[in-house]
């Protein structure tokens, strides 16, 4: 299969040294599922777009440290992005920003959470039945680090996912769009070095709950990728 990721950031000062790039978090993601892909990568922040869309290929659209209700040029050109490749049929999978921006350019409502800023592992129900096959105790555990949410998806949406601090975790649109809030790509020790290294403006509870959390919870985002790619008919 083939995946166009859409990058959203390249998270400079923010990688350790055992993470050469941030895509390279969804090449080790879906080779853990045994997926065998090619990539394309775009410089999305940087204004770069598919100037094509081919209904056989997925677009990922990934995180960022820019908020999805932002009018950046790049964002209003990934929103217009969107809506046209989405009329066109193309596969899409967003993550975190791409969960959001994806909602935004669809007809859905984006903005800052006033309960407060996701982090560590946290545990949401399962409430979609294509989703519950994956997740057979209902409950998907997947890391977070988030301030923004999507408050209303956008019409023709399907929650999959929920939870008392996040309403929308998941959504989908059919078998052509799939999104997660939070992170199926991170690993429990780019998160802790997220919390200890990049956290200086996060509250002190909010960082020490979210550093135990990754003590006492398995996050699952392979499932959560296996998820997606079933659901675009992508996992082959």
């Amino acid at each position: 299969m083939h995946i166009n990721i859409l990058l959203c950031d390249t998270f400079p000062g923010r990688l350790p040294d055992f993470i050469p790039n941030y895509e390279s978090l969804f090449f080790d993601l879906f080779e853990s599922i045994g997926v065998e892909a090619t990539y394309r990568i775009y410089q999305t922040w940087q204004g770069e777009l598919p100037s094509t869309v081919n209904p056989d290929e997925l677009y990922l659209v990934p995180g960022s440290l820019d908020s999805a209700y932002d009018d950046k040029p790049w964002i209003v050109s990934l929103l217009h992005w969107i809506e046209k490749a989405y009329c066109r049929g193309a596969k899409m999978m967003g993550v975190c920003f791409g969960h959001q921006v994806i909602a935004r350019a669809l007809g859905g409502e984006v903005r800052k959470y006033d309960g407060g800023f996701g982090a560590g592992v946290r545990q949401s129900r399962v409430i979609d039945n294509e989703m519950k096959r994956f997740f057979p105790d209902e409950r998907m555990r997947l890391l977070y680090s988030h301030h923004d949410q999507v408050m209303a998806l956008p019409d023709g949406a399907t929650r999959c996912a929920t939870s008392d601090f996040c309403l929308n975790e998941s959504y989908r649109i059919g078998r052509q769009v799939v999104t997660f809030q939070g992170h199926p790509e991170f690993t429990v020790a780019y998160s802790r070095h997220l919390l200890t290294n990049c956290s200086d403006d996060l509250d002190e509870v909010v960082r020490l709950k979210a550093l135990r959390s990754l003590d006492e919870m398995l996050p699952m985002g392979p499932a959560a990728a296996r998820f997606a790619l079933d659901l675009l008919n992508e996992y082959r």
